[in-house]
């Protein structure tokens, strides 16, 4: 296929590349192809796993994807390509930090191809949701979505308590500050959407949690937010009605993942997340996965009735393995496009250094998160068959 021909279907469209890249420094094209290589030499193996008999499933915080609120300058057209690359290893992926302008995720659509689909929330209103989204982008040859989807909203009795300071009214001086505890829904609405992959029936939770802080009522918010969410999720599998049951009378699986600003493995957030019943897969808990300095923000935990299901393995990629490297080359190949200082209003958080300042800007064009996933057995073939053999009860027929 030539660089200026419709788009086919395969799962990266590079046909358009050229045009989408004229106007850069002269060396770009040649550059984002060359990177593009790169990646997928370094990806090969991940690459590979893809089968029809399992699913590779992430969740990705793409940060301010794709606002520039945060004056770090817009992503350049070439990371658009590398982003699509590395969603394309993958069946099926969540998508935190999607601005509520959809040209950013568009663009990496585009360059997917036609068999890839999204489904997208609507921004959460207020302060907390950053006028953020939050998508499901999947391969719609390997994952069938089952036409259910939603945003979760707690029931009143259930929502997140958190208390806050509230100042005294203007004119009265003489009025102390008091705290109120508040009783309120998610900073911004988890989506939950029902798919289905080979065999497997589930339905997939995104989240991206409240941050606020490391301690105090911002800490007590984000830890509820987690508990109220995990315990919302199994009450309902757990209550599941006569309707909602498949034709072998299983309930719902499901999976949640996204940023849970989880601290740590020991902490507080984590055990929230593993309360109620839902499990981090082994191949992904703890540090299992991590480097030193990595954070533990993005998790996948399960709640999970169908006996059959497996993960089979699980990674975290490194963003910057080939693309905006930590080298002199690199740093000089981008220079003329990082702010001329660091936007930041907080000093504390300024890059002191060039080289500093060129490490966090390129965090506006990947992300400050890195692709987390796992690979799921979604063949159950020879446990119907057997069931079948032995006169049995039958299982879920795939779709």
């Amino acid at each position: 296929m030539n660089d200026d021909s419709v788009e086919g279907a395969v799962s990266n469209n590079y046909a358009g590349m050229r045009r989408a890249l004229e106007g850069q420094p002269k060396g770009t094209i040649e550059r984002c192809a060359q990177r593009l290589l790169d990646i997928r030499k370094t990806l090969a193996p991940l690459r590979t796993q893809k089968k029809d008999s399992s699913l590779l499933l992430a969740t990705w915080n793409i940060r301010d994807f794709d606002s520039n609120k945060f004056g770090f300058g817009p992503r350049l057209p070439e990371t658009f390509y590398y982003i699509a690359e590395m969603i394309a290893c993958f069946d099926l992926v969540a998508i935190q930090e999607v601005n509520r302008d959809l040209s950013a995720l568009e663009k990496v659509m585009k360059i997917l191809g036609r068999e890839w689909d999204y489904i997208a929330t609507d921004t959460t209103a207020g302060s907390g949701g950053n006028s953020e989204r939050m998508a499901f982008i999947y391969n719609t040859e390997k994952v069938w979505f089952r036409k259910i989807a939603g945003e979760v909203v707690l029931p009143e009795g259930h929502l997140v308590v958190s208390s806050k300071k509230v100042k005294a009214p203007k004119g009265q001086p003489d009025v102390e500050p008091k705290t109120v505890e508040m009783e309120q829904q998610f900073a911004r609405s988890p989506f939950l959407v029902a798919f289905q992959s080979g065999w497997f029936r589930f339905s997939l939770c995104t989240v991206h949690i409240y941050y606020g802080a490391d301690s105090g009522e911002q800490l007590k918010r984000r830890i509820g937010e987690i508990k109220q969410l995990v315990e919302f999720l199994a009450d309902r599998q757990d209550q599941a009605s006569s309707q909602e049951l498949d034709l072998s009378g299983a309930v719902e699986n499901y999976i949640l993942l996204g940023d849970f600003n989880v601290v740590s493995p020991e902490h507080e957030t984590m055990k929230a997340l593993k309360s109620h019943g839902f499990v981090v897969p082994a191949e992904i808990d703890g540090k299992k996965v991590r480097k030193l300095g990595d954070h533990f923000y993005d998790q996948i935990a399960v709640r999970v009735k169908d006996k059959r299901f497996k993960v089979i393995t699980g990674g975290l990629i490194d963003l910057y393995a080939d693309v905006f490297r930590s080298t002199d080359e690199d740093r000089g190949l981008y220079a003329g496009f990082l702010p001329k200082s660091d936007p930041e209003a907080d000093p504390k958080f300024k890059a002191k250094t060039p080289e500093a300042l060129y490490e966090k800007w390129r965090t506006w064009q990947m992300s400050d998160h890195a692709p987390l996933w796992l690979e799921i057995d979604t063949d159950f073939t020879e446990s119907y068959l057997q069931a079948i053999a032995a006169g049995g009860q039958l299982g879920p027929k795939p779709a």
